[in-house]
C-alpha cells in the first residue's frame, strides 16, 4: 500500500504545472482614497496542459486591510482572473513588490510554491468624497446658519442673472421691469468677484495627530482643506496651500485653475502629525515674505493650543493690516461632554467643574484675540469641511476681500 501511495502520489506530480508555465500579474490602482475600499485584480496564466488549484497572497503594507489567502482555479491554458477588496487605513505613498503564490497539483497530493517579482507604486490619498460632493452638488452641500447660501447678499459684485424674489432678500436689488413684465416678483442676482487670493494654513503639529472617531484632526483638516481649495478653484480664485509643524514643511504658490487642485493634492497627501510644537511665529513671519498680495487665510488648527501662543499675537496684527484671517478648528467633543454631565457624585462633580473652567478660558482668550479682528470657529469633526467652505462662501459673498 505504501509503494502504491508513493507511486500515485509521483503520478500526481506529474500534472503539477511547471513554474515557467505559470504567471501571475497584479493590476492595482495607482491611488486610493484612505477608508474606502478599492478592488485589485490578480490574473493567473496557465500555459500547461493541466488544470491546478491556486491560492496566494499580496505583499500589502500592515496599514491595508484585506483578507488572505484568496483562492481560486486556473484551468489548462486559460487566464483566470480574480479581485479581492482591500482599504488604506494610513495615507501615504506605498511600494508593493511581490505576490506570493501557492499552487496545487490534480489531487492536491503536491504543492508548490512561487514568489513572482512585480514592482508597483500606490499612493494613499485623503478621502475625497466631500469634495466630490461638493464639485457634484455645491448648492445642496453647502448650508450656513441653516439657510441655503445664495452667491451674494449685498449686490456688489459681477452681476449673475435675474430669478423669482425669495425671503430675506435685499428689496433694493428688485428689477421693477421683469416684475412688471411677468407679473412676479424678480430680483437681481450678483455673484463675488473671481480671482480673489485663498492660502491654507494646515497645522501638522502634535495636538493633531489627536485622534477622533475616524482618524485624528489631521485627516480631517487634510480634506477640509482639498475642499475648501476645490471650492475656491471652482470660482476661478487663486488657492496656495502651506503646511507647517516647527518648520515648514510643504508651500504651494498660489495658482487658479482647477488643475491646481490636483498639485495640492500630490504635495500634502504624504503629510502626518510631528511629535513636535506648532511655531505659529515662524509660519506667520514665513506667510510675510511670500504672499503679498492680499488673501484671505485660513488656518486649520487646534484652537486651545492656538490661544496660549502670546508671541504669536504680534505677527497676527500685522499680518491683520493686509489680509483677512480665520481659523477653523475642531469641537472637543470629550470636554464638551463631561462638562455637561450631571454632577452624580463627587469625582464627576470634579471633572464637570474643571471642563466648566476650561471652557470659559477659551472663551475668554478667543474674545481677547477677535478683538483683534481674528475669528475663530470650532466645528464638529464631521461637519468641518462644511463649515470650512461655508465661511470661505459667506465672506466672499460680503465682500471683504
Amino acid at each position: 500500500m505504501n509503494v502504491l501511495f508513493i507511486l500515485a502520489s509521483f503520478l500526481d506530480l506529474f500534472f503539477v504545472p511547471g513554474r515557467k508555465e505559470l504567471q501571475a500579474a497584479r493590476h492595482f490602482p495607482d491611488e486610493v482614497e484612505r477608508g474606502l475600499g478599492v478592488k485589485a485584480e490578480v490574473e493567473i496564466k496557465n500555459a500547461s496542459a493541466y488544470p491546478c488549484t491556486f491560492r496566494f497572497v499580496d505583499d500589502l503594507p500592515q496599514s491595508f486591510e484585506a483578507r488572505f489567502p484568496v483562492r481560486g482555479m486556473a484551468e489548462a491554458g486559460t487566464l483566470s482572473r480574480i479581485t479581492y477588496e482591500t482599504r488604506a487605513a494610513v495615507r501615504g505613498k506605498y511600494e508593493l513588490k511581490k505576490l506570493y503564490l501557492r499552487y496545487a497539483s490534480r489531487f492536491g497530493l503536491w504543492e508548490k510554491q512561487m514568489a513572482v517579482e512585480q514592482h508597483d507604486t500606490v499612493k494613499v490619498i485623503p478621502d475625497l468624497t466631500e469634495t466630490r460632493n461638493f464639485l457634484e452638488n455645491a448648492q445642496q452641500f453647502l448650508l450656513y446658519e441653516g439657510m441655503k447660501i445664495r452667491r451674494n447678499q449685498s449686490g456688489t459684485g459681477e452681476f449673475s442673472r435675474v430669478r423669482n424674489y425669495v425671503v430675506g432678500d435685499d428689496p433694493r436689488k428688485i428689477n421693477w421691469r421683469q416684475t412688471a413684465k411677468l407679473q412676479e416678483v424678480m430680483t437681481n442676482e450678483y455673484e463675488p468677484e473671481h480671482g480673489k487670493y485663498i492660502t491654507i494654513l494646515i497645522d501638522c503639529g502634535r495636538m493633531m495627530g489627536a485622534e477622533l472617531k475616524t482618524g485624528n484632526r489631521l485627516e480631517k483638516a487634510l480634506e477640509a482643506s482639498i475642499t475648501v481649495a476645490a471650492a475656491a478653484l471652482k470660482n476661478g480664485d487663486y488657492v496656495g496651500v502651506l503646511a507647517f509643524s516647527n518648520d515648514i514643511k510643504v508651500y504651494v504658490p498660489p495658482e487658479k485653475g482647477m488643475n491646481q487642485l490636483q498639485k495640492i493634492l500630490q504635495s500634502i497627501y504624504h503629510l502626518q502629525a510631528d511629535a513636535k510644537e506648532s511655531n505659529y511665529a515662524g509660519v506667520m513671519s514665513y506667510l510675510q515674505t511670500v504672499q503679498k498680495k492680499r488673501s484671505l487665510i485660513l488656518l486649520f488648527s487646534d484652537i486651545h493650543t492656538f490661544l496660549h501662543e502670546e508671541s504669536t499675537l504680534n505677527y497676527l496684527r500685522r499680518l491683520r493690516q493686509k489680509h483677512l484671517f480665520l481659523m477653523i478648528g475642531i469641537e472637543d467633543e470629550v470636554l464638551e461632554k463631561q462638562a455637561k454631565q450631571p454632577p452624580e457624585n463627587v469625582r464627576l462633580a470634579m471633572r464637570k467643574s474643571i471642563a466648566q473652567q476650561q471652557i470659559q478660558v477659551k472663551k475668554r482668550e478667543k474674545v481677547k484675540w477677535e478683538a483683534q479682528g481674528l475669528v475663530m470657529i470650532e466645528a464638529k469633526e464631521e461637519r468641518l469641511a462644511t463649515e470650512a467652505v461655508s465661511q470661505y462662501i459667506h465672506w466672499m459673498n460680503q465682500g471683504m476681500l
